[in-house]
């Protein structure tokens, strides 16, 4: 079968096409042939080497954590009803940059009939997450939300959560096209965070007060810029660093706000079918829809992921094989 494989930490050239054998089913496992391939920006610092929470794989390495397709065959004291299943997978270390994959049967998730494959996938996992983010913050009627990164996978669905929540959401991203994605979303304001001064028209847009919630998936330099406008009692929840650093509160000195840390993301295992389960049913009621921006063919994964390095993918970049 096709393959795409790590050849070396470091940039997407690092994704190589290749051949691999096809996989078996183990005792408790089945193989899904893979139609749609997930992917997220956490994957490409993980490739780079440069990713701090979690252990680096072994090279070479299939990357690709999150699948959906169909079950082909079962393993053994596997219900042969998942046969013929169109499924959500997660691969574990198997990988699912991949024709076919191996998943362990706790790790499927049954796709709703209404549902394509690639909404799925965005809703199951950035989804799932955005889910856990609103509710871990605990977003209410009339408060002023800020979304950084709101036009990539999670934030477009934060942005959406929040408006569905009756929050008043300002979206922050990089560039008139991701701008307009997030006004389109439901934003009452989208602001340049790639613009000197931004957080003033951050302000300007919550009357002075600065945002409720904010919402932190970049850190560095951004992070702290909004860390800093957060209104006094708001909730700062971090989720995320694309820009290679964690936002640390303790670095702006403000006793005034409550910090959610990264740490949440830890405890969102248990939840996760459950938040998905709430996302594809609110999708199914036309109240929140993923945002896929882009997608490539298997042999193009080093194009996908340059795209989210780049920062020039808006919503969510999956594979189509």
């Amino acid at each position: 079968m096709r393959v795409v494989r790590v050849t070396g930490f470091g940039g997407p050239e690092m994704l190589v096409p290749g051949e691999a054998p096809d996989p078996v089913a183990g005792p408790g496992q089945v193989v899904v042939e893979v139609a749609v391939a997930g992917m997220t920006f956490v994957e490409t610092q993980i490739r780079r080497g440069t990713d701090k929470w979690h252990a680096r794989p072994e090279l070479p390495y299939v990357p690709g954590g999150l699948v959906a397709g169909r079950v082909s065959s079962a393993g053994e004291a596997v219900d042969p009803a998942w046969v013929g299943r169109r499924v959500i997978a997660g691969t574990g270390e198997s990988g699912g940059f991949a024709e076919r994959a191996v998943a362990a049967v706790e790790d499927l998730f049954p796709v709703p009939a209404e549902l394509a494959l690639p909404e799925a996938v965005a809703l199951h996992s950035d989804g799932s997450t955005a889910q856990g983010l609103i509710e871990g913050a605990k977003v209410r009627p009339g408060e002023w939300v800020l979304v950084e990164a709101a036009a990539g996978g999670v934030g477009s669905l934060l942005v959406q959560l929040a408006r569905t929540a009756g929050a008043r959401v300002v979206g922050a991203a990089r560039g008139s096209r991701k701008l307009d994605l997030i006004r389109e979303l439901g934003a009452e304001a989208a602001v340049d965070y790639s613009e000197p001064g931004w957080t003033e028209r951050v302000l300007e847009a919550t009357g002075g007060a600065g945002p409720d919630v904010v919402f932190d998936g970049v850190g560095g330099e951004i992070g702290r810029a909004a860390f800093e406008v957060t209104a006094p009692g708001g909730r700062f929840s971090v989720h995320g660093a694309s820009s290679g650093e964690v936002t640390d509160p303790a670095r702006a000195r403000r006793e005034d706000v409550d910090v959610i840390g990264i740490e949440q993301l830890f405890d969102f295992g248990p939840h996760v079918a459950r938040w998905a389960e709430q996302m594809m049913a609110q999708a199914a009621a036309g109240l929140v829809r993923p945002v896929i921006g882009q997608t490539f063919p298997l042999e193009r994964a080093a194009d996908a992921h340059a795209a989210i390095e780049h920062r020039t993918a808006l919503g969510k970049t999956l594979l189509l094989i």
